[in-house]
C-alpha cells in the first residue's frame, strides 16, 4: 500500500539562538518546504547564496527539478526531502528584513553577522522541533555545500550520508575577491543608506550589479563564448542600453534578482561564506577528515573558478569511506544546477547502496 505523500511549506520556531559571534537572536523563525511519503528515510538540502526552501516546488517546479522529485535521482516517492530557508536569508527565515523582537523594528543592518555554523545550528534545532532525529541524507551544493561539510563536522552522527558539491574547505582568495567587487557594488549605491534602506528606495542598481558579477564567475569563459559570441541585438544608441546578446543577458539576471531578494541579506551571507573556514578550532584538513563518520560522495565541476575541485578531492582522498568524482562541464560552478543526468545516477546509487546497507543490518 502506497504511504502518504505530505507537502509542507511552513515556518518553525526555534526560539534563541546563540551565535559564533557571541550574540543572541531572539524569536528564530526557519521557514521549511517538506515533501514526500510519511515515515520515508528524510534527505536535508542546503541551498546557494540565492536559493530558498523551495527545492522540490508546489504549484511551481522547484530549483533543483530534474535531480529532485517523483522518479529522479532523488526520488520522493522513496525518501523526505526537506529544505530550510538559511538563517540570514529572505525567504521568510529570520534575518536582515525580519521584525526585531526588541525594538519592534526590521533588524536591516543591525542584524548580526552570521556564520555557517551558525545556519547548521539553526538547522538542527528546526529539525528537532519538528521531530526530526536522524537524516538519511545531507546535499547541497556552494553555499549549501558548505554546510554539508558544517554538518558532517558538527553532527557527525545524525546522518548517514554527505553529498557536497561545488564547494571547497574555505572559500579563496579568488573567491572572496568577487564577492569583494559584489559588496562595493552594493554598499555604494546611494539607495544602500547604510544598510537602513526602505522597501521603494532599495538599492537595486547595487544588487543587480552585484548578480551580474556573480553570473561571470559561476560559468566558465568557453560556456559564454559558446551561448554568445559576438551576437549582436542591435545597434546602440548609449551606453547604458545592451548592445551585446551577452550584456542582455546579465542585465536580465541582475533584474530578475531584485524582484525576489534583498540586498542586505546578499551581503549577509557573501560574509558567512568568505568566513567560512572548516579548519577553523579543528586543526589542518588531515585531522578535519577524521572527524566525519557519514559515508560522503564529493563532487566537483571541472572550470570551477569559485571552487576548484581539486581541493574538494584533496579534502576527502584518504578517507576510507568516502569518494570524489569530478564532472566534466563547460558550466563550470554552475554545473550543480544543470547536467544531472551526468551525475545524478551518482547520487541515486549512493542512496540506494545505503539502503542495501541499512537493511543488511
Amino acid at each position: 500500500m502506497d504511504r502518504e505523500t505530505i507537502y509542507e511549506d511552513q515556518t518553525v520556531s526555534i526560539g534563541s539562538l546563540m551565535l559564533e559571534s557571541g550574540n543572541e537572536l531572539h524569536d528564530v523563525e526557519l521557514a521549511y518546504e517538506r515533501v514526500g511519503p510519511r515515515g520515508a528515510p528524510m534527505i536535508l538540502v542546503c541551498h546557494a547564496l540565492t536559493g530558498n526552501q523551495y527545492t522540490v516546488g508546489h504549484e511551481e517546479a522547484g530549483w533543483w527539478k530534474g535531480l529532485i522529485g517523483k522518479g529522479a535521482s532523488i526520488d520522493t516517492s522513496d525518501f523526505q526531502v526537506i529544505t530550510f530557508n538559511v538563517l540570514g536569508g529572505c525567504n521568510g527565515s529570520t534575518g536582515p528584513q525580519s521584525i526585531n523582537p526588541v525594538t519592534q523594528k526590521r533588524y536591516q543592518a543591525d542584524f548580526p553577522f552570521v556564520s555557517v555554523r551558525d545556519m547548521v545550528h539553526s538547522q538542527k534545532k528546526a529539525l528537532e522541533e519538528l521531530g526530526i532525529h536522524h537524516l538519511h541524507a545531507v546535499i547541497g551544493g556552494s553555499l549549501g555545500g558548505m554546510q554539508v561539510l558544517e554538518w558532517g563536522l558538527l553532527y557527525p552522527d545524525w546522518m548517514d550520508h554527505l553529498i557536497p558539491l561545488a564547494v571547497t574547505p574555505t572559500l579563496n582568495a579568488y573567491g572572496i575577491a568577487y564577492n569583494a567587487i559584489s559588496r562595493f557594488a552594493i554598499t555604494n549605491d546611494p539607495n544602500w543608506r547604510n544598510g537602513y534602506y526602505s522597501s521603494d528606495q532599495a538599492p537595486t542598481s547595487g544588487l543587480a550589479t552585484a548578480r551580474m558579477i556573480g553570473m561571470v564567475s559561476y560559468r566558465t569563459d568557453e560556456m559564454f563564448q559558446k551561448k554568445f559570441g559576438r551576437g549582436v541585438k542591435g545597434a546602440s544608441v548609449s551606453h547604458k542600453e545592451p548592445q551585446y546578446d551577452v550584456e542582455s543577458y546579465l542585465h536580465y539576471q541582475g533584474n530578475k534578482l531584485v524582484s525576489r531578494f534583498d540586498a542586505n541579506s546578499y551581503l549577509y551571507l557573501l560574509k558567512a561564506m568568505d568566513n567560512h573556514d572548516i579548519g577553523i578550532e579543528r586543526g589542518n584538513l588531515t585531522l578535519v577528515n577524521k572527524r566525519f563518520k557519514a559515508n560522503i560522495l564529493a563532487i566537483g565541476f571541472k572550470g570551477d573558478l569559485i571552487y576548484p575541485p581539486d581541493e574538494l578531492e584533496k579534502l576527502f582522498q584518504q578517507g576510507s569511506s568516502s569518494q570524489f568524482y569530478l564532472v566534466d562541464t563547460k558550466f563550470g560552478h554552475d554545473g550543480f544546477l544543470v547536467e544531472f543526468d551526468k551525475w545524478g545516477p551518482l547520487i541515486k546509487e549512493q542512496l540506494t547502496m545505503i539502503n542495501k546497507i541499512e537493511g543488511v543490518k
